[in-house]
């Protein structure tokens, strides 16, 4: 069993998910709520973690949306309160763990969410008072259980993230015992989420070595095992290196996404179709790399070799194979996002917390062109 301390603590292998009421009471957290989705819960991991707990101190949330929402904060906050709760655990995918720290902030901090977000200049409000958060992720994809943000559907209609060091959940429990039921599909899509966030990071133009390192570890360990996690679920080895892919690319955070993200945030928040993170990042990343490709260096080289690809392979290209393989969708239309979605689309992904830390700063019309390339 490994414990990383990195961000935050990170207990990390096999059987990790027995150390829960250890750290329950490291924490001080006695009431904790429970936030998870109704898929966890028809998977019985939900079972299978109270079963570890005293079940009558524990209050339970698991309407947890595909895409958390500020609505659902408002009801998790509610049960929260009614529980008498101290500390929050999440338990899921990316959705879970950041409506949970969306749960964690407002049902400490007042006011509407919008005023927290990153480029309301909210990350100076958000204080150490946060509930303590242990997340415990059931897919590896997010790398949210060690990410200082959230993403919510606000109720104006935005996607925004909400970023501080006060929202890193203060234990990381990472078990991939949880993915071994994951279907193909899903181990897919989160795995791409996963593989996107290592190569946009690593993309970025931001100095930080330690995290550019991170991602390119995680870049190599998605690439080589995503395929075996896919086509056999009960693979222990590609279950473990996928959630050490997933677990450094939150881990890289810290030196920023781009365009590729912009855009998944901005499809992201249509309310209809209602379109996975990790699918959207996946047909979006082939169009950004060639997008980014004369701005990035050897970087691109890099990656390839790391990938054990001739350097000069085209990468966009390979990307685009590997997603045919793993049967996820490579257009948007596939995934029902239609023409009429575009120009919200653009305007959203504009205001994105990402742009900063792209390698190559789009226009309005660039962010239409890669809409159109990617339908």
């Amino acid at each position: 069993m490994a414990t990383i301390s990195y961000l935050t603590t990170t207990i990390f292998d096999f059987g990790a998910i027995k150390s829960l009421p250890t750290e329950l009471k490291a924490l001080g957290i006695r009431r904790p709520l429970l936030v998870t989705d109704a898929g966890v819960q028809n998977a019985g991991l939900a079972a299978q973690v109270l079963s570890l707990l005293d079940q009558s101190a524990v209050t339970v949330f698991a309407d947890t949306p595909p895409n958390p929402t500020e609505e659902a904060v408002r009801e998790g906050v509610v049960a929260y309160r009614d529980g008498g709760c101290d500390g929050v655990i999440a338990l899921g995918g990316g959705s879970p763990i950041d409506l949970a720290k969306g749960v964690a902030l407002a049902a400490t901090h007042e006011g509407p969410m919008e005023q927290y977000a990153a480029i309301r200049d909210g990350v100076s409000k958000i204080t150490a008072k946060v509930a303590p958060v242990i997340a415990i992720p059931t897919t590896a994809g997010t790398g949210s259980e060690v990410g200082r943000g959230t993403l919510l559907n606000l109720t104006n209609g935005s996607k925004l993230a909400l970023i501080s060091p006060h929202l890193i959940p203060k234990r990381a429990i990472c078990d991939p015992e949880l993915t071994l039921g994951l279907p193909p599909l899903l181990t897919a899509a989160t795995g791409i989420d996963a593989l996107t966030h290592c190569i946009e990071t690593y993309l970025s133009p931001l100095i930080n070595p330690p995290a550019e390192a991170i991602a390119l570890d995680g870049a190599k360990r998605a690439w080589h095992f995503i395929q075996r996690a896919v086509t056999n679920g009960a693979d222990r080895e590609a279950r473990w290196e996928m959630m050490m892919a997933a677990l450094e690319g939150g881990m890289t955070f810290q030196k920023g996404l781009g365009a590729v993200h912009s855009l998944s945030h901005a499809a992201g928040a249509l309310r209809s179709p209602t379109l996975h993170h990790g699918m959207l990042n996946g047909v979006f990343l082939p169009h950004v790399l060639r997008f980014n490709a004369a701005h990035v260096g050897d970087k691109c080289a890099k990656l390839c070799e790391m990938f054990l690809l001739d350097k000069n392979a085209d990468l966009a290209e390979t990307v685009v194979r590997l997603l045919k393989s793993l049967g996820l969708p490579g257009t948007l239309s596939e995934m029902g996002f239609r023409e009429e979605h575009i120009a919200g689309t653009v305007t959203r992904a504009m205001a994105d917390h990402s742009n900063p830390t792209t390698p190559r700063r789009p226009s309005p019309e660039d962010f239409e062109t890669l809409l159109r390339a990617a339908m």
